[in-house]
């Protein structure tokens, strides 16, 4: 039987699909409808003005890191470069990480071309999205406010501001650790099993973007869930069991795949002395960064006495340049957590909001804590990955005491958490005598006058509290907001990167390895005082634009030693005539050309758009390739010139295989110089 309907329920000229659009539209806007009418534009507005904020001058800073933007090239030409994270599309040896971080951007570039927009949006996107995912996990339990304030501290964090613009894995780590807190949040409402197993999901690929780091904050989240999940403790147990399961698949398919292929037809894995990516994951990037034993590194630890890293201890974190990255809330966020704690003391053991405070207060004192006392390689835009459990804590506490406000000792509390908020402000400002001066004075102003009224909100009357409220929001957030925005105003290249101003007192140059203060040094690590560039030039060079895969590398004043290259943190202007004569008939080879040290390389790699080994990896230390090896390649004429690095980068950090080869190449082989550098033709000998 066939039922026929009015030619009314299926409107001819597709207004019923234009309603179906409006209405979505509508939903959009409207969000939920137990939301109050204000909830979604707003946290839309938030979303848009992160996007806008983020996305301000973003191609200033170029390739930014090119150790990973020549990879991500790498991985838009070469499947298996993309799937191994290799730093040429040729494969001769990968970047010092897991390649997650690298796969969205390498499909942006597959599919856009190679530029700096390609490049960095997504990890705009990235912020973005732990915005929006972070205001999600806050507003469940803590409303439209506490979640608002919670991605606006997150967006505003200085070090957010420069790495959620920024090639470095953080970006994505950031993501992935702010999801899984979310997912367990989600857990402990009603102790659905499927939640933690997404959880499990995010820390896999969390692992697959910065390895161990990944794994730093699984206890506490373990052990909240073990203690306050509303289900029986067999079951708790059971469910853990199950997420570290998960965890480990999709964590460690990749790692078998890649232990288990022939090490012969796979690059060599970077940043290891044995090939070996279990090597590289408890070693360089594992407890060599607790204890500072990182073999093939180029400095590090000292313990408290300080070293190559800086000074560990429980106020690392506050101290020097580091602070301007990511404290100016930390000590607001630590009384609010205990606050919060203390107002939830008498909750039932299932309570969701203690969980929550447990659950964000617990990943940030861990964090904290190994950031605090690690003795091996350690730079401050690690520090990301404090700032959602910072901005959850800040946003979720400050709520709670605005409803406790009637009982003095709490409105006391509120009104103490923003005069300590400025006055630490003021401090983090004074580091920078000649920045904003103003701005010092009018927050320690604001805050004691928002700190006044707080502590009399509830004799003021409403209007006035929420009055002393937003001045102690303003002054709270003024700092950061100051800092993030002198970060997006700037470019930021190489490997060393920090947000906000020069500070005195600052650990300067790249990562501290004899260089004066950040302060006083002439020359960062991309070229310029205070470790930033001068606005680089835009990809393209001779016609030649980005999206055809090459690009003058993006750099400051030129980096050379004598006679050749010399990036080890940053990367290394190329001129136009060497990027020329390395393009010379560069398709009859594997690699147009080889140098030692992985920016050396990425810079002749992003301005040609050919294969260039890096002998070494990213520290010149690594026995990839071996002088038999090299010796074999050249025979075989797969590579056609040899780059000199000259002066520190010369004969690689830590010798061996880069200084056995060096040293061949140079008796061997005639030397070319090219508008200052140095290069060898290896099809060539003399």
């Amino acid at each position: 039987m066939t039922t026929v309907l009015p030619s009314a329920a299926v409107p001819a000229d597709g207004t019923g699909h234009a309603r179906a659009q409006r209405g979505a539209l509508a939903r959009l806007w409207r969000g939920r409808e137990a939301d109050r009418p204000w909830a979604r534009p707003t946290l839309l507005g938030l979303l848009l003005a992160t996007a806008l904020l983020y996305l301000w001058n973003l191609n200033a800073s170029g390739y930014a890191n090119s150790f990973y933007s020549a990879a991500v090239q790498a991985g838009s030409e070469s499947w298996k470069a993309f799937f191994f994270g290799s730093s040429d599309a040729a494969g001769s040896i990968t970047v010092d990480k897991p390649p997650a971080a690298l796969w969205p951007m390498a499909l942006s570039v597959r599919l856009f071309g190679l530029g700096s927009w390609q490049i960095l949006v997504p990890q705009v996107l990235m912020g973005v999205a732990t915005v929006a995912v972070l205001h999600a996990a806050v507003r469940r339990r803590f409303g439209q406010a506490a979640g608002l304030l919670a991605g606006a501290v997150l967006a505003l964090t200085p070090v957010a501001a420069l790495m959620f613009r920024f090639n470095n894995p953080d970006a994505l780590l950031a993501l992935l650790m702010t999801v899984t807190v979310y997912c367990v949040l989600r857990a402990l409402e009603d102790a659905r099993t499927r939640w933690l197993v997404w959880a499990g999901v995010a820390v896999g690929f969390a692992f697959l973007t910065k390895t161990l780091q990944a794994f730093v904050i699984l206890p506490p989240l373990a052990l909240v869930y073990a203690v306050c999940a509303p289900t029986t403790l067999p079951r708790r147990l059971g469910q853990l069991a199950l997420a570290g399961l998960t965890v480990a698949v999709f964590g460690g398919w990749w790692v078998a795949v890649v232990e288990l292929w022939p090490a012969s037809s796979r690059p060599y894995i970077g940043g290891s002395q044995t090939n070996s990516f279990l090597e590289l994951t408890f070693g360089y990037n594992g407890l060599g960064r607790i204890n500072g034993n990182e073999t093939g590194s180029v400095g590090g630890g000292g313990g408290r006495g300080g070293g190559g890293w800086g000074e560990t201890g429980v106020d690392r974190l506050f101290a020097g340049n580091i602070g301007g990255q990511i404290a100016w809330l930390l000590p607001a966020a630590l009384v609010l957590l205990i606050a919060g704690l203390v107002l939830t003391r008498r909750a039932d053991r299932t309570d969701t909001v203690r969980s929550a405070f447990l659950v964000w207060g617990g990943s940030l004192l861990t964090t904290a804590a190994v950031f605090s006392f690690m003795a091996g390689i350690f730079h401050e835009y690690y520090t990301v990955a404090l700032a959602p459990y910072i901005a959850a804590l800040v946003g979720m506490g400050a709520t709670m005491l605005w409803e406790e406000r009637a009982r003095t000792v709490w409105s006391v509390v509120l009104g103490g958490t923003v005069a300590l908020t400025a006055w630490w402000s003021y401090v983090l400002l004074g580091r920078s005598a000649d920045y904003l001066p103003w701005l010092r004075t009018a927050v320690a102003v604001g805050g004691l006058v928002a700190a006044a009224g707080l502590l009399f909100a509830v004799r003021a009357g409403r209007r006035a509290a929420l009055a002393a409220a937003g001045l102690g929001i303003a002054v709270s957030l003024a700092g950061p907001a100051a800092y993030s925005l002198t970060t997006v105003g700037e470019a930021h290249t190489g490997s060393v990167v920090m947000a906000g101003p020069a500070v005195a007192g600052g650990r300067g140059g790249p990562g501290g390895f004899g260089t004066p203060p950040r302060a006083q040094t002439d020359n960062g690590p991309g070229g310029r005082a205070n470790g930033r560039t001068q606005p680089p030039g835009q990809p393209g060079r001779g016609g030649q634009g980005p999206a055809q895969g090459r690009g003058q590398m993006p750099a400051g004043p030129p980096s050379r030693g004598e006679g050749g290259l010399a990036g080890l943190l940053g990367g290394a202007s190329v001129d136009v005539a060497t990027a020329a004569r390395i393009e010379q008939d560069a398709d009859d080879f594997t690699w147009a050309a080889a140098a030692v040290g992985s920016q050396n390389a990425a810079s002749l790699q992003l301005a040609t758009g050919e294969p260039v080994m890096a002998i070494g990896g990213f520290n010149g230390s690594d026995p990839s390739p071996t002088l038999a090896q090299f010796k074999q390649y050249v025979a075989d004429g797969r590579i056609h010139w040899f780059v000199s690095t000259g002066g520190g980068m010369r004969n690689g950090p830590g010798g061996g295989a880069a200084a056995e080869i060096t040293a061949w190449v140079e008796e061997n082989f005639t030397e070319v110089t090219v508008q200052g550098t140095t290069l060898y033709d290896l099809t060539a000998a003399s």
